[in-house]
This record gives structure tokens, sequence and C-alpha cells, in this order.
């Protein structure tokens, strides 16, 4: 089967093949004409299946006809990120450059001002994330009333981000008639029932098992100590024929801090993460895909729906928290049928987090060595295992040795200062770490004993009257 027997117009179909596609995708042959029947659709694909065109290409065909109104969109996609809105509205452009349709992209980091005189125009498509979609809406520079078709993209991805009130709240302001489009990458119970109240009478369509991963990538498992993390990736990245990558930390910090040390080691090398500002997230995106770079070190700002053909390997700097973002991690490679290498770098303390991978996925995930990271990983590994990633009993006690002593026990010798005044003066060891005020005591009584007063307040001649007993009435 080919695009032309899905039943699009002439004037996508030449788009499509002037981008050089002719077969679609599972998800595309099974989507597309059930979208232009106008059915509701819930769609579960795994990244790099191809569903953003699985919904671009009939949106297309269907807002051909009509015409928008200001401030009142026809249509509207809402997307979790600013990176894969823009993705996304790249993509109407690419494919309805025949077609005479307006479009507006809302989100954040980018000009109110702009925005609103393309809304003022009147859009067929809006493309938005939840919280510059509801900026606008609350300023009163935007009206819902008139949506036709509504996508909801990457929703497993909206309720990780913490979005679905936002988006409760946008389809509450639409219309109760309309065509509503559901994706996701994973199918977990949250999302299903979020779909159920979206959706009337859908078309379900799954072309993978939920949370699968692709099966043109070849992952692999590094196990290193928690200081050989970034020897392994450099070594990594050296044996490996790497033509393109993307390197995946869990903090932002961390982002930062491996693309400092691999432009150290004189790599090729950027980062991207959630607190650039928009317009050097967009400028290092695409010196990316333009091959400006060649090694981009990020956070799960990527991590979802970005499409970048040519990435030839992912590398885990850390295993994710979430064991669903390792499906979407290592799906940036493996794409549209290209091969794909995905490595995880995994310390003992993350043996938790990979083990529900592994539960997730439904398989093992191959062990390899690095050459010449053997001696670290066993110098590394045994100590933080003792313990279940805790330090050995060992580097315990010699902690504990090295502390202060406590407020209890000030002024005493420790213990090994003891034996070792002991072995030097021949003493017993429990006489030589006996506080040092006994020690005063003992010198006051010997001196009472020999006749010496050691405070003398009133000269030689103590009063007879200190010396008396005194008794002390009770009460």
């Amino acid at each position: 089967m080919d695009f032309s027997d899905l039943g699009l117009s002439p004037e996508v179909l030449k788009a499509v093949d002037e981008s050089g596609y002719q077969t679609p995708t599972p998800i595309q042959e099974k989507a597309i004409p059930y979208v232009l029947m106008g059915r509701d659709i819930l769609g579960c694909a795994q990244t790099g299946t191809g569903k953003t065109a699985s919904f671009t290409l009939p949106m297309i065909d269907i807002l051909a006809s009509g015409r928008a109104r200001a401030r009142m969109p026809r249509s509207l996609i809402i997307e979790p990120t600013r990176e894969l809105a823009a993705q996304v509205s790249e993509n109407f452009e690419r494919y309805g450059k025949f077609n005479r349709l307006s479009m507006a992209l809302l989100i954040g980091g980018s000009s109110f001002v702009d925005q609103e005189k393309a809304l003022d125009r009147g859009v067929d498509v809006l493309i938005a994330t939840p919280g510059r979609l509801l900026d606008l809406f609350e300023r009163g520079k935007i009206l819902l009333a008139d949506v036709k078709v509504l996508v909801i993209d990457e929703a497993d991805r909206m309720l990780d981000m913490g979005f679905i009130p936002d988006v409760e709240r946008i389809v509450g302001l639409l219309p109760k008639i309309r065509q509503t489009l559901f994706f996701s990458a994973t199918m977990p119970p949250e999302i299903r029932k979020l779909a159920d109240a979206f959706l009337m009478n859908p078309k379900e369509i799954s072309v993978s098992p939920p949370a699968s991963t692709a099966e043109t990538v070849s992952q692999s498992l590094v196990r290193v100590g928690p200081k050989d993390k970034r020897k392994a990736l450099r070594a990594l990245l050296s044996q490996d024929e790497v033509r393109s990558a993307l390197i995946f930390c869990n903090r932002k910090r961390d982002v930062d801090l491996v693309n400092r040390s691999l432009k150290r080691h004189g790599f090729d090398v950027d980062c991207l993460h959630g607190d650039m500002v928009q317009s050097k997230r967009m400028e290092t995106l695409e010196g990316f895909k333009n091959g400006v770079v060649k090694l981009l070190v990020c956070s799960d700002v990527a991590a979802r729906g970005l499409d970048i053909s040519d990435v030839s390997h992912v590398f885990n700097f850390d295993v994710p928290t979430h064991a669903e973002d390792y499906v979407h991690r290592i799906g940036r490679t493996g794409r549209a049928g290209r091969s794909g290498k995905a490595f995880t770098l995994v310390t003992p303390e993350e043996n938790r987090s990979l083990a529900a991978i592994k539960r997730l996925i439904g398989k093992p995930i191959p062990e390899i060595e690095l050459d010449g990271m053997e001696a670290a990983i066993v110098t590394t590994e045994p100590e933080t295992e003792a313990r279940g990633g805790g330090a050995s009993d060992k580097s315990r006690s010699r902690r504990r040795s090295a502390k202060p002593s406590s407020a209890r026990g000030r002024g005493r010798k420790t213990a090994e200062a003891a034996v070792a005044e002991a072995a030097a003066t021949e003493t017993p060891v429990e006489e030589a770490a006996a506080p040092k005020a006994r020690s005063a005591k003992s010198a006051r009584s010997k001196a009472a004993v020999e006749g010496e007063s050691t405070s003398k307040p009133f000269g030689k001649d103590t009063p007879a009257f200190l010396l008396r007993p005194v008794k002390l009435a009770a009460g």
C-alpha cells in the first residue's frame, strides 16, 4: 500500500512525494482513513513510527475547505513541549505547502505581540503548549468555540509533566461536538481514563505493544562505578562509530557538567535543557539537526517526539527515573526503518530503576564490558554494593574514627592515641585514656596529702569557722 490508497488529496500526495515518502507506516496506514471519515482516534504507537504525519496529513484535507475567523481557530493541537510544537508546525508547512492554510504557533519564550497578531488574522491550525494557550485565553485574545478538530499528542508526557489539569480545562472550553484525536506512546491507566472522558466512540489503533522498544534499536548495558561514568562515556564515544548522538542526563546540572567534560576532552558537543531561553534552545536543536555539532547532551526535554532522522546513537548517562522515559529516549534513534544503538550506563545505586525498565519492556538488556574499564569497576562496585549502594563496613569505621569526639566525651583521648601512648610509656591503656580532669584531681589530692594548699584565698591561716561543718536547715 502507498499513500495514494489512503484517500488523500492530490495536493497532499504531491507534498508527501516531494518529501521523499512513498509508503505509509503502520500507524499512518491505519489512522489516516478513519481521521478522514471524521472518527475519534485513540492511537498508541511507540516513538519513531510517524504518528505526527498520521494526523497532520488528513487534517490538511479536512481544513482545506472553509475559512478561519479572527481569534477563532478551526483546529487545535496540544503538545507538551515547545520543541514538539515547533516540529508539528514544520510538518504542516511541509505537507500543506500546496494548500492555503494559515497556522499559528503558541509557545512560551516567544513574543506575545507576534502571536496575538497571528490570531487576529485568523488561523486554521493552532499548535500550542497548554500554558501559553491558557495565558492568551485569559487575556481575551483567543476564543475556542469554533474548534472542529482537537489533537492531544504525547498524552503520557503531559501526565508526567503535570499538564493534565490544564488539558482538562482547555477541553472544557471547546465545543462538545468535535473530532478528537488522542495519541500516546504508552497507555497507563490514568491515560486510559482520560481518553474515555475526552473521546466519543473512538477507533482504537495500536501498532505495537504499549511501552515496547523498536526492533531497529540495538540495546546494551554497561555497569560502571559512580565515579567512572564520564570515563565510560568517553570510551563508548571513541570505540563506536558515532555519526551523531544524544546523551541523556536526569538533571540539568549534570547536562552542563557532562557537556563541559566532553568539550575539555576534545569532543564536538553542545547541550540542551529546559532552563535555556527558547531562542537558544531552537538554535541548538537546529545546529544538531544540520550537523553543526555531532553530540548533544540533553535532559528529557528532547526525549519525546523530536524527529531527527540521522541519530545513530543514544547514550543514557543516567538511568531514567521513570521507566517509560527509557522507551522515549532510545526511540530517538532507529527511526524510519534505520538501525540505531542505545547504551545505558548503570551504577549499583540505579539497579532499582533498571529493574523497572526491564519489567516495562518485558525483556533483558544485554550487558557489555568496556576495554580498560574492568579495573575501575572492580575497585568501585564491591564497596558500594556491600550495603545496597552504601559504604563498606571498613570505610564506615574509618569515618567514625576520623570524626571529632562528641560533647559527652570532649577532652577524652581517642582509642588509637591511647594505645600509642601506652605503648610508648608502658602504661596500661585504660590509664592512658583516662580523662584529663581525673589526672588534675589526683594531682590536687596528692598536694593535699603532702600538706600543700592548692587554693589559698586567706593566705597561710584559714579561719576556723570555715573548717567547721555547717548543718543546713531542712526546707
